[in-house]
């Protein structure tokens, strides 16, 4: 890429997601003291939101997959002035979450903020996913079913702080559906219609559920798609600040300003959406031929 076109892309990125200050008095007074779970947390997002809240002393509860890098957050949040302990497990294996699980009950009997954050994006085409079975059955784990069973779990002890559960989604669930994303759009939109469909019991137990729709991040998730590298995204850091400025805020939600103008064109322009899908796909397979 360019100079030119990397001053471009910074501009565009600018525009597309504005920086958000926080009021840190609010945060403060949110999560002093509390218990928070965050799963995803040793790379992107998760990282940066384990950082972010260690300086408030918190004491943070960091599940995800890599041990090493798990060990080092966790020095740099007891270095910070709060607790940590972390819990080392592959959502793609439900005996694992199972394991995630247990181990969770005997490290706290309190949850007051439980961030789900862990996640798997995936494109490839339907025509290479014919013998990639196992491609749906991990997404959808790990996205949709490890998650569901972590906050059935979890829930009882969110309840008794009247804590809040934050749900890191996709802008994707909220369009319509995408070529080649099929592995990814259903498993997010899944669990994004199941944690719809519990906010009002939630809401009874006086919990607070809140979801972020967050547009592409550059994270360590979209490394392997080439295409990402020269996309406009949200850093990590951003995505962080705007889900702490939900956790003190009275919203149930976030997403970008722009994306009302998306929901718009995909109630209104289905057959166009269609239509340009089919056409640059032909397009594309025209050209492999």
């Amino acid at each position: 890429m360019t100079n030119k076109n990397k001053v471009s892309k910074r501009i565009i990125e600018q525009f597309l997601f504005p920086s958000v200050t926080l009021n840190r008095t609010k945060l403060q007074k949110t999560v002093t003291g509390k218990t928070i779970v965050i799963t995803g947390a040793s790379y992107g997002i998760g990282e940066q939101l384990a950082l972010l809240f260690s300086t408030y002393n918190v004491k943070l509860i960091l599940i995800a997959r890599t041990a090493e890098k798990l060990n080092a957050i966790a020095d740099i949040v007891k270095e910070n002035g709060s607790l940590c302990n972390i819990i080392v497990a592959d959502f793609y294996q439900e005996t694992e979450t199972e394991r995630a699980i247990k181990e969770l009950f005997t490290l706290t009997d309190t949850i007051d903020i439980f961030i789900s954050n862990a996640g798997k994006s995936i494109m490839r085409s339907l025509e290479n996913s014919l013998t990639r079975y196992h491609d749906f059955t991990r997404t959808n784990s790990l996205n949709y079913l490890a998650p569901v069973n972590l906050i059935l779990a979890t829930t009882p002890l969110i309840k008794a702080t009247k804590g809040q559960i934050i749900n890191i989604s996709a802008i994707n669930v909220l369009l319509l559906p995408a070529p080649k994303w099929a592995a990814y759009q259903a498993s997010k939109t899944a669990f994004d219609q199941w944690f719809r469909c519990n906010l009002t019991e939630w809401k009874i137990m006086k919990i607070q559920a809140k979801t972020i729709y967050l547009p592409l991040v550059n994270t360590k998730m979209i490394a392997p798609n080439e295409k990402y590298k020269n996309f406009p995204a949200m850093q990590p850091e951003q995505a962080a600040f705007r889900i702490a400025k939900l956790i003190y805020s009275s919203k149930s939600y976030d997403k970008p300003w722009w994306l009302l103008f998306l929901q718009t064109s995909s109630f209104f322009g289905k057959y166009i959406w269609e239509k340009i899908s089919f056409l640059y796909l032909k397009k594309q397979n025209e050209k492999s031929i």
